[in-house]
């Protein structure tokens, strides 16, 4: 049987082509729960020389998708938000940490907060996912 870091290690991280492209690192993994980080580059600026919108946005959904995922059932997003309170620089180590809101058969919203390397929160992510039944295997 698969534990909740085997599902979230090799079954979704080490298959996902773009978390290794942004170079996301997996810290902690529990059920409902991850903590991950990454370090912003050059080519992750837009034109005011500060992060894409989308670079935090990207390292918050998928720390909703790991998280959402460890359960053992595979999960699929339905809705997500995000807003971004502070400017990322080249060279800011983000860390997005997972908290499971509600949890029903089918249904779960988590909370992102992705952090500084000062501790200081960038943007909070709200997201729903639809639980389909499909277990990892």
């Amino acid at each position: 049987m698969l534990t909740h870091n085997d599902i979230v290690k090799y079954k979704m991280f080490d298959n996902d082509a773009f978390s290794q492209w942004l170079g996301i690192q997996l810290i902690a993994v529990s059920e409902g729960n991850v903590s991950i980080c990454m370090t912003v580059r050059e080519e992750m600026t837009n034109g005011f020389k500060i992060a894409h919108g989308g670079i935090t946005y990207s390292l918050a959904d998928s720390a909703f998708a790991f998280a959402s995922n460890s359960w053992g059932e595979q999960a699929v997003s339905i809705e997500t938000s995000i807003s971004h309170t502070r400017p990322v620089h080249v060279g800011d180590v983000l860390t997005a940490e997972t908290n499971m809101e509600n949890k029903s058969k089918r249904l779960a919203i988590y909370h992102v907060k992705v952090t500084n390397q000062d501790d200081k929160v960038v943007a909070l992510f709200k997201g729903t996912v639809f639980h389909t039944g499909k277990k990892w295997t």
